[in-house]
């Protein structure tokens, strides 16, 4: 009787193709994939040999435990080149290992528009640290219930912190309204233009992560907390 739903080979090759087009290294050909009659050949250490058949190519590379990968399959003909393929997929995954690694992460920094002088200035201090690591910072006012009719109290707020890294950021785009929050983007300078104004080299505090603040009570912004003053410049 006869049925719609696909057979199992089926499946198999399907799930085998989306595979396929997953790994980035899956179109390279190499060895026996390579179906031209000749290629142009280079050695293991570089070096041209010039236009042999492509069955001689791929024995030669055999022969010495390697594998014939083509490297530049648009040229007439293709170029070939013999190499340890699995070395070469491994090298390359691991500089894009290195780069994700390496990459800056994003550290956030929450205000609101009635943030005593106190608690400002610790955000902004703590904003400096990230900086210094080499993270961008994420600024965020958020309003709360009316603060949204006097939205020009959050903007200079912002405009206020973003004048304070200076020295240590820029602004990848000015301050703007999303919603009921302000966000800017830091990007941090270069460690060699990086003027620190509260974070003090070699400081044992590290800076953390702020979470978002309780809504439940708008009146207790919290006393000014103690904060060092700015190094003179």
């Amino acid at each position: 009787m006869a049925t719609s739903f696909p057979s199992a080979a089926g499946g198999n090759r399907s799930g085998s193709y989306q595979r396929r087009n997953v790994d980035p290294f899956a179109a390279i050909r190499r060895n026996h994939r390579i179906k031209v009659p000749q290629v142009r050949l280079i050695s293991p250490e570089g070096r041209q040999l010039g236009i042999i058949d492509t069955q001689k190519a791929i024995s030669l590379a055999l022969e010495v435990g390697l594998d014939l990968v083509e490297v530049a399959p648009n040229a007439t003909p293709p170029v070939c080149r013999i190499m340890d393929f699995g070395k070469y997929v491994y090298e390359e995954q691991k500089k894009t290992s290195h780069v994700k690694s390496t990459a800056s992460k994003i550290k956030e920094i929450e205000f609101t528009a009635r943030i005593a002088d106190g608690d400002f200035f610790t955000k902004v201090r703590h904003a400096e640290e990230f900086l210094a690591h080499g993270n961008k910072v994420k600024l965020r006012l958020k309003f709360r219930g009316r603060e949204m009719a006097h939205t020009d109290i959050g903007f200079n707020l912002m405009t206020r912190a973003v004048a304070e890294l200076v020295g240590m950021s820029h602004p990848d785009a000015p301050p703007k309204l999303i919603g009921r929050n302000i966000h800017v983007m830091l990007t941090p300078l270069a460690p060699n233009k990086r003027k620190p104004k509260w974070h003090v080299p070699g400081s044992v505090s590290q800076a953390i992560d702020d979470g978002p603040e309780q809504d439940n009570d708008d009146d207790d912004e919290g006393e000014p907390s103690p904060v060092a003053a700015p190094k003179e410049t």
